[in-house]
């Protein structure tokens, strides 16, 4: 303690808390080196292409037909057509500001003084190297955050239903401009009353049923009126064959009675002439 020396115990503690500043604090990313390798892998194709510089016959006529090389050609030289982005709408370019100024005033608050706050070692022994680091999070947080932005407007059809909105706010001014002022205003949907509301989310619901059933039923007549058609037309037949039947009946009531009168008689006739033929058979088996 004497002589204004720092305790042996104090100066561990000091040593430990640098340690640990050093080692939270983030490294700079340098961009690989990889002139050396590229230029070795460079040099090593050109000797092999100058120890196998004779071109193979197919070689040859590839590179002498012109045709050849206007279609290897062609894939390079064609360009990548895709559908240009939609122009931003006053609501869309305001919410691009808006996302622009937000994240300026947010990668501002990581300024100098309270980066070094973070790190007092390192700010007091490498000044430099956190500056640096400093710059490379601000950069690369201002490059994530503009880049998912983007991502989301794509995927999400932002700009493109922004514009949307901004045409149905313009359709509403100008309906509303050409609005005749002498006409009711139509009542606000909040202030009606509860069963109206029902009725009128119901009301499409309802009349879709209504229409199916009133196809329904007029299905169901048509096929009955067909039904009734063929019953009248089958009772009519048999009511004809019924009349038939009956006149025949009477016609064969009518014949018995007519043959009532002479059946007697006809017997009679039939049995004197089985009489007579008997008699005759049998004189002339007594003949012989």
């Amino acid at each position: 303690m004497a002589g204004g020396q720092t305790p042996p115990a104090v100066q561990q503690q000091q040593r430990q808390d640098e340690d640990v500043e050093m080692r939270d604090a983030p490294v700079p990313v340098a961009a690989p080196t990889t002139s050396a390798s590229s230029q070795s892998s460079a040099e090593a194709p050109s000797s092999d292409n100058t120890a196998n510089s004779s071109p193979s016959p197919q070689q040859l006529t590839t590179s002498n037909n012109p045709t050849t090389q206007c279609q290897q050609a062609a894939p390079a030289d064609r360009p990548q057509q895709s559908a240009p982005p939609p122009v931003p709408g006053p609501r869309a370019a305001r919410l691009q500001a808006l996302f622009a100024q937000t994240v300026k005033h947010t990668l501002d608050k990581i300024n100098k003084d309270n980066f070094a706050s973070c790190f007092p070692t390192m700010a007091v022994k490498a000044p430099g190297t956190l500056e640096f680091v400093r710059r490379q999070m601000v950069e690369r947080l201002g490059g994530l955050w503009e880049k998912e932005f983007d991502s989301i407007l794509q995927n999400r059809s932002v700009v493109l239903r922004l514009n949307e909105l901004e045409a149905l706010v313009a359709d509403a001014g100008r309906r509303r401009q050409a609005h005749d002022p002498n006409t009711e205003p139509p009542v606000p949907p909040h202030t009606l009353p509860a069963p109206v509301v029902l009725s009128s989310h119901l009301r499409p619901h309802f009349k879709d049923q209504h229409s199916r059933l009133e196809k329904a039923l007029d299905e169901t007549q048509s096929t009955n009126e067909k039904l009734w058609a063929e019953i009248s037309a089958q009772r009519v037949e048999l009511e004809s064959l019924l009349a038939s039947l009956e006149q025949a009946a009477r016609d064969v009531q009518g014949a018995g009675e007519l043959l009532a009168e002479v059946v007697d008689k006809l017997g009679e006739e039939t049995r004197e002439g089985d009489r007579v033929v008997r008699q005759c058979a049998a004189g002339v088996l007594e003949g012989r």
